[in-house]
């Protein structure tokens, strides 16, 4: 059923787990589902983290762009903090992989931004920055 009616096949393994029905569990496809639960709230931060890093990049150096976009990516970085603080507090033992993601990522986006704008050596964005509700790069300028 797990592959043919996947809503069914929920509904079936919560009532069998309500009831204590443990010959009923279908433990392989659950154990899956499970940790693919903890895989997608990783891949929600990571998310959030990659656009949040993409808007900063853009409010820091696409200035042919800032003049029309500069209140919309102001509002983005708002809301993907807001996001990521949502999440972490949903899931506070993934506050643990916060950094090694950003630093996994950092040079990626950076690279993949800079195909829509130049993007010099800048020092850069930390994550307790990117963070703070109150920063924002132009502030450092």
């Amino acid at each position: 059923m797990y592959d043919t009616d996947y809503y069914r096949w929920t509904q079936q393994q919560a009532e069998a787990l309500r009831h204590k029905q443990l010959q009923q569990i279908d433990w392989h496809n659950l154990i899956e589902e499970i940790e693919g639960l903890g895989k997608s709230e990783k891949r929600k931060l990571e998310s959030y983290l990659a656009r949040l890093l993409d808007h900063l990049l853009k409010l820091s150096f696409w200035e042919s762009e800032k003049l029309y976009n500069k209140n919309h990516w102001e509002t983005e970085v708002a809301n993907f903090r807001f996001e990521i603080e949502k999440v972490l507090k949903e899931n506070p033992s993934l506050a643990n992989l916060i950094e090694p993601i950003w630093d996994e990522m950092y040079d990626k986006r950076v690279k993949v931004m800079s195909r829509s704008f130049a993007i010099p050596n800048h020092s850069r964005i930390s994550l307790s920055d990117a963070l703070d509700d109150d920063w924002f790069p132009e502030l450092e300028k």
